[in-house]
This record gives structure tokens, sequence and C-alpha cells, in this order.
């Protein structure tokens, strides 16, 4: 488990003498002779029958896609979320990309440009989607970064009166990144991409997980098929516009690159063994499962990675441990969860003695950036919380499990898609596991570290209930390539390639497999492709928020400086805007006795909220959305009950005069003169 990495292939050196089996090696192509046009098209697909299937199911899902696209009718959206409002047609879409993925792969030759011409697809129907149909940015916490940038940007830094929100002044790097990017390109706001932040991140994703899985094997179907996996069950929606999902996208960066480094050293290590024997018979543990003769140049991710190989001995060259030393300062000035990852997954790499050379440098510039971080910019949140980290240690149970439990039911759709994540994370657990014991080559590669670091991390603190699901993440690059070398992995192909001496070119793939287990793939990819569609697109009636959703928190935003607004909960379009400016109270924050007061008392609970007088002096406000509702039935933090109590208290207090409404929210101007009511209420909207 804690070997250096090894590749599935074996570079030649040109020290070795020549092998003593003649090795077949297909003659390059003559490009006067290369095909144009339509033949190029029909060339580049893999071979019949299976090379039909994949040249005609991309363009046609694509196709589908578009056409189901205007047909989606949001309006129908309940508690499984967008999967109500999308149309049949579009559900053929990823059912064809899945099968015409699979024939890929079926082909004796893969190609990359197939195989990611099918991933690219995917993301874009899987993630493009809710880009396309909604009229506004998904998610409340995407539109609190964004209010986050937008104060930077005001305050040229760190912003002063942040209150709760002061805890972003302490790793600010993700909003000073784009702060900067405003200003170089002159735009006004991140909203201009921030609704595509999710097909960023998964587009750019790409990058270090073809990187990485080259690292250990040079087989493009064990590869791209990872990767198809780790795109089909990343369900846990890390991948919205936020400091974690910058974070996870450099912290898979810096793993892919030490992983290359060390394959690189073990790989040279390996030809100058070879060279001392003489062209003695390579040891059989050191060959991984068949793969395909590397190709001549570098492309792709592995240009990159070339640039490491050089100095492959003499440890880290300046350029590229500067590069790393960038990456890590950005994750560490930008999330608190994602360096203790990275230190963890880099130690138990590190366990390895060959991998101490070119590991420990990089894991003493992630811990003592971390240490220096922690203890200079971001001590106020270090020492308000250290007591409460400590603590957490000792209830690794607790942590496993936090925040799971609910006031109220929540709907059967929600239960519904909860099992269905829990099973889709158990699903490629243990896929993942099994392909670990059937392959010995991937328990020597480095992967198995990087599969359990992230449950070390589990067991040490809840992370606000939500260290499971982040656990999954982190842990799923691993998973998805071990998952991969069980569906597609050739186990037979080990011992064929034992007896080739040092430096002959591995014998080309052979085709996984016949129908029925093409068939068995394709069903059990659909099967986890359908779990992640019920993770990720099962929530968004409450992420979706609608264009009067976003006028009326707008409306509450430019109220006079020093105004308190109080909202039933925090999922809003914007809520956080001026946020420097504004006091906010958040009744379904509250915690114990007086959670459970609001649920059974809920118009008492409110009055209780609108007398307590606002410290800067301002007007109160209450703000009820669409959004709010659904968050509490569909979350099961209040019952239906307390939801409608409370508004039905709002609209007969006497004390609360209706400024502004529309179809999906209303908004409240408390009247009392103590409280600083007499303020004039802005103008605009629509006043009933």
């Amino acid at each position: 488990m804690t070997d250096a990495p090894e590749r599935e292939d074996v570079r030649p050196d040109p020290r070795t003498p020549a092998p003593r089996t003649p090795v077949h090696v297909d003659p390059a192509p003559d490009p006067a002779r290369r095909p144009h046009g339509l033949r190029a098209v029909l060339a580049a697909a893999p071979s019949a029958p299976s090379g039909w299937i994949a040249l005609g199911a991309l363009p046609v899902a694509l196709a589908l896609w578009l056409l189901a696209l205007p047909n989606a009718r949001l309006s129908r959206m309940g508690d499984l979320g967008l999967l109500q409002a999308l149309p049949p047609l579009w559900f053929a879409a990823p059912v064809l990309l899945t099968v015409g993925f699979v024939a890929v792969l079926r082909s004796p030759a893969v190609r990359h440009r197939w195989a990611g011409a099918y991933v690219l697809a995917l993301i874009l129907v899987v993630h493009g989607t809710p880009s396309l149909l909604y009229p506004t940015l998904r998610y409340a916490w995407a539109w609190k970064h964004v209010a986050i940038v937008d104060a930077m940007l005001r305050h040229g830094g760190a912003v002063p009166g942040a209150g709760k929100l002061d805890v972003y002044n302490q790793w600010p790097g993700f909003f000073e990144f784009h702060a900067l990017v405003l200003r170089a390109t002159g735009l006004d706001s991140v909203l201009g991409y921030a609704s595509w932040y999710p097909v960023i991140t998964n587009v750019l994703l790409l990058g270090p997980l073809l990187l990485l899985y080259r690292s250990f094997t040079t087989d493009r179907r064990l590869v791209w098929g990872g990767i198809w996996l780790y795109c089909a069950t990343a369900w846990v929606g890390q991948d919205y516009f936020s400091p974690q999902a910058f974070a996870y996208l450099l912290h898979l960066t810096v793993i892919a690159l030490v992983v290359h480094r060390l394959a690189a050293r073990r790989r040279l290590a390996r030809a100058a063994a070879g060279s001392a024997a003489g062209g003695s018979v390579s040891d059989a543990k050191s060959v991984s499962p068949s793969a395909p003769a590397r190709p001549a140049g570098p492309s792709g991710a592995r240009a990159l990675g070339t640039v490491l190989d050089g100095s492959a001995r003499a440890g880290w060259r300046a350029a590229p441990f500067a590069l790393l030393l960038v990456l890590i300062a950005a994750i560490v000035s930008s999330h608190q969860l994602t360096p203790v990852m990275l230190a963890v997954s880099l130690l138990l790499l590190a366990l390895g003695r060959r991998n101490r050379r070119t590991v420990l440098p990089v894991l003493a510039a992630v811990v003592g950036l971390t240490v220096l971080w922690d203890a200079t910019v971001a001590r106020p949140f270090v020492s308000a919380n250290l007591s409460g980290l400590i603590a957490a240690l000792g209830s690794p149970d607790h942590n496993a499990v936090a925040g799971l439990a609910r006031l109220g039911e929540a709907p059967f759709g929600q239960i519904l898609a909860s099992w269905a994540d829990r099973g889709l994370t158990a699903a490629v657990l243990l896929l993942a596991l099994a392909g670990a014991l059937r392959h010995r080559w991937v328990r020597r590669v480095g992967l198995l570290p990087l599969l359990v670091a992230p449950i070390a991390v589990l067991l040490a603190n809840a992370y606000d209930g939500e260290m499971l699901f982040r656990a999954y993440l982190f842990a799923l690059p691993a998973a998805a390539l071990l998952a991969a070398a069980l569906l597609w992995g050739n186990r037979a192909g080990t011992r064929a390639e034992d007896a080739l001496p040092p430096g002959t070119p591995p014998r080309p793939a052979t085709r996984p497999g016949g129908p029925l287990r093409t068939g068995v793939c394709a069903v059990l990819l659909l099967g986890l492709l359908g779990g992640t569609l019920f993770g990720y697109y099962s929530k968004e009636a409450m992420n979706y928020f609608t264009p009067q959703e976003v006028a009326a928190v707008r409306y509450v935003a430019e109220t006079p400086a020093g105004s308190r607004i109080i909202s039933l909960t925090a999922d809003e379009p914007g809520g956080e805007l001026n946020f420097d400016t504004h006091d906010r109270l958040v009744l379904g924050d509250a915690a114990g006795e007086d959670l459970r007061h609001l649920a059974a008392e809920p118009g008492d609970a409110l009055r209780g909220a609108l007398a307590t007088p606002n410290p800067a002096g301002g007007p109160t406000y209450l703000i009820l959305t669409r959004a709010q509702v659904l968050d509490c039935e569909l979350t099961g933090l209040l019952p239906a009950s307390a939801v409608q109590g409370l508004a039905a208290a709002a609209a007969a207090e006497p004390m609360l005069r209706r400024v502004y409404a529309n179809e999906d929210a209303v908004v409240y101007q408390y009247t009392d003169s103590g409280a600083g009511g007499g303020a004039t209420a802005p103008a605009g909207g629509s006043t009933p």
C-alpha cells in the first residue's frame, strides 16, 4: 500500500539490450495517406459494430438533449427536484451517452478523442442543464460567495464589519482571486460566469485526473473508464462557485504532480536496474496488467508531466517545486479543510521509504504554510474554535453521522434521494475494494493511500455535518480508477507480460470481454449515473431561485445602512448582499430549545425576534420567499405547520407593514417606533 507508484509500462532505455522475442510495433501512418474530411471522421471511430454505436450515439444524444430542454417545466419541481421538471426525452441523452461510451471502451484501440468527447458531453448534459434552464444563479451558497467577492472588491480587500462572515476575511484566497479576475476583465460581477462554474470546474478537473491516472497506467481503457466513473458518480455537488471547489481542483493537481514524480522516479530506477542486470528478466511484480505501448511523444495532460521527468533522480527541480508552492499557498489561503486532506494524503504516501525523497518536501510545505497561516491570518477563528476542534477528535462516531437529524419530517422523495446517495456511495466504495482485491498491481501503485486518507479526516471532525460527503468526494479519484480496474482490467494480462525483458513495450490490451460483460458494465454504469442524478438534482426545488425572489432580495439589500433583515432560513438569492452594512437574523439557525420553540410557537418566536432591539438603530425587515418554505419542507428543518403558522402570524401582525410583494416573495417592515421602524422603505417594487 505504501510503495511508490508504478507505471503500467516501462519506457525503453537505450542502454537495455534488444528483447530476445520480436515485438510487433504498428508502423506509423504516412501523413500523406491520412484520410481527410468525412473519411477522417469515420476512420477515427472505433471498429464496427461497436464503432458505429460510438459514432452515432454522441451526436444523437446531444441532439435529443437540446430538443428536450425547451420542454422542461421548472414549475413542476417538487420533492425530487429537477428530475420532475425534465421531459422523458431528456433522460434518453445520458442513456445514449453511457451506451456509446461503453462501445468506445469495447473497441480494441480506445481513442482519446472519442472517449474525451463522451466525457465532455456527460459534463455538459449533467451540469450544463441547470445553467441553461435557470434564469438566475442556483444555490444560496453560491450567491453568498458572489456577495463576498463584491464586498471585497468594494473595499479593496478585507471587509470591515463582516460579523459572522469575518471567517472569509481569514481565508480570502478564492475571493481575492475572482476580484482580481474582475479587475483584469472589466466585468461588473462574477454573476456573468458563476452560473457556469460547475461546468467549468468539472472540465478543468479532467487535466489533473488525466495526469494522475496516466501516472498509474497507460491503458487508455482504464484511464478513461476511471474518468467516466468519476464524473458519473460525483453526486456531492461541491462544484458550484465556492472556495471548496477551487481548493479541491488545486488539491487534485498537487496530488497528481506528486504521484507523477513518484512514477517517474520509479520508472528510471527500474530502467537503471534492468541495464545493470544486462537485460535480465524483470520482476513479475513490477509489471502491471496489459497496457498499450506509450505513444512516441507527449500529448494532453502528459505534456506537463514530461517537464517533471527529466530530473527524477535528483528530486524536485526549482520550477516545478515553485509551482507546487504557489498551488499549496492558494489552497491554504482559500479553505480550512482542504490543506488537512492534502497533508493526510501526502503523509500516507510518505510511509513508503522510496517515496519520501519526493513526498516529504511537499508535505513539509503543506504543513508549514498551513501552520503559518493559521497562526497569523486565521488566528482569530482558530483560537475561538480550537477547543471544539480538539473535542471533535474524541467523537469519531458522531463526526461520521452529524447533521442528519431534523425536527420535521422530510417528504418521501427526499428520503428516496437520500437512500440513493448512500447506496451510490457504498456501491462505488465496494467496487473500488473489489478492484483492489482482484488486481495486485493497484495495491502497489499508491492508490490505496489516496482512498484511505479521507476516512482518517472523516473520523477527526464533523465539519458541520458535511464531512461524510466531503470524505467521499476526496476519495473518489482513487475509488473511480480502482472500480475501472475491476470493470475493464485484464487480470490474465499480468502473467503474459512478466516474461518480457526490461524496456520492451507491453502488448496492446485486448477487448475486455464479450457482449455479456459489456452489457453488465453498461447496466452498472447506468445505475451509478442514475444515483448521481438523484443526488445532484433532488434538491433543485430549493436551489433554484425565480427572478421574483431575486428582485425581492435586492429590494431588501437596498434598504438603509444599519437595517436588520430577518428571514426564516438562509436559502435566499443574495441575502448576504451588503452584509457589511446590514445585520441579519435567520430564525432557522436557532438551536436546541430555541428551535423547538420556533417549531411549536412560530408566532411567538417571530414577535420575540422583532422586539429584540437593533444595535445599529436602523429599521427591521422580514422577508419570506418560496425557496425558504421549500428549504424547511425538503430538509425537514421545520414542520409544515410551523412554516404556515409563521407566515400567518406575519400577515396578521399589526406592527408589520407589507412593503413589497410578488408571487414568490413578500417583504414586511417592522413599524414599532421604539425599534427604529420609522425609517422609510426604499422605493421600487410592487407594494400591494
